[in-house]
């Protein structure tokens, strides 16, 4: 299934999409994309209503993020070689665990805003996971069992304060609009591997980054058994894994985000993104 949230920023319905890729309304059904309604249970039940029974959504209506309530949004850094490299870092030994900030995400189509004081504004797409059932201590061999399904994430990066304001890196993953997920929520059983997935990104129609799920220096697995270790992920929550090369940051000189530019983002099997980057508004 491919599971959307669509509507108003903040008033979203929970739908899918069809085999003719409109969005069917859910809301007769469930009350959100989040929790309960995404453990195999409540997936299951879901499977079972005939999409063409569901009325369906205006056309062209915007998406939301295809998740809701999440507790939780983990993002792993330095998870490709290259892009560990084009960076100037060390080979990670374990994962690089940082937080977003749930209240930075937004549609898959909506606009990135440029924080006040950026100055090094980059991009960086990512396949993230979704939790679907609670995950504490979890074997590794059994980690995609607790996996709801896969989105795309632009995990939006301010270099400056990332790098050069002092403390964590979350200073500069945070901001409003840094978390665009979609377009849709597209569930673990539609996914045949999850390690072999093309990815890319352009901006302003030309390609800066593209990649493969394959090329992780720790997989999707692993990476929920090893957070699993440290903190308890509950249903809802969202990881982001990482990125391969060709950010800005990279780039010799670097070409950051400036507002007017256009991103396009797509991985295999879970769609497309496109955003629109925005001078700051109050």
């Amino acid at each position: 299934m491919k599971l959307v949230r669509f509507g108003t920023a903040g008033a979203e319905k929970p739908g899918l999409v069809d085999a003719q890729g409109a969005v069917r309304d859910l809301s007769a059904h469930v009350k959100d994309i989040g929790g309960d309604t995404l453990s195999p249970a409540g997936l299951d039940q879901l499977r079972k209503i005939d999409p063409q029974s569901l009325p369906a959504a205006p056309p062209g209506v915007r998406l939301g993020p295809p998740v809701a309530g999440m507790r939780n949004f983990i993002a792993v850094g330095l998870n490709y070689v290259d892009h560990a490299k084009e960076t100037g870092s060390p080979i990670p030994k374990e994962p690089i665990l940082f937080n977003k900030l749930a209240n930075c995400i937004v549609g898959p189509n909506d606009d990135v805003m440029i924080p006040k004081g950026s100055l090094k504004l980059d991009y960086e797409v990512e396949i993230a996971f979704v939790i679907g059932t609670r995950a504490r201590y979890v074997e590794e061999k059994n980690a995609l069992s607790h996996i709801a399904g896969y989105c795309i994430c632009n995990d939006i990066s301010e270099r400056h304060f990332q790098s050069e304001r002092g403390g964590q890196w979350m200073k500069g993953k945070c901001a409003e609009t840094f978390g665009p997920l979609g377009p849709w929520l597209v569930t673990r059983d539609e996914i045949e591997d999850v390690q072999t997935l093309a990815m890319s990104l352009d901006v302003n129609g030309g390609r800066r980054q593209t990649g493969n799920t394959k090329t992780m220096i720790f997989g999707i697995q692993h990476l929920l058994h090893y957070i699993s270790q440290f903190m308890v992920l509950e249903p809802g929550d969202v990881v982001t894994t990482g990125t391969p090369p060709g950010v800005a940051l990279g780039m010799k000189p670097p070409v950051w985000l400036q507002a007017g530019d256009t991103m396009r983002l797509s991985i295999e099997g879970l769609g497309e993104q496109v955003q629109k980057v925005v001078a700051f508004r109050e």
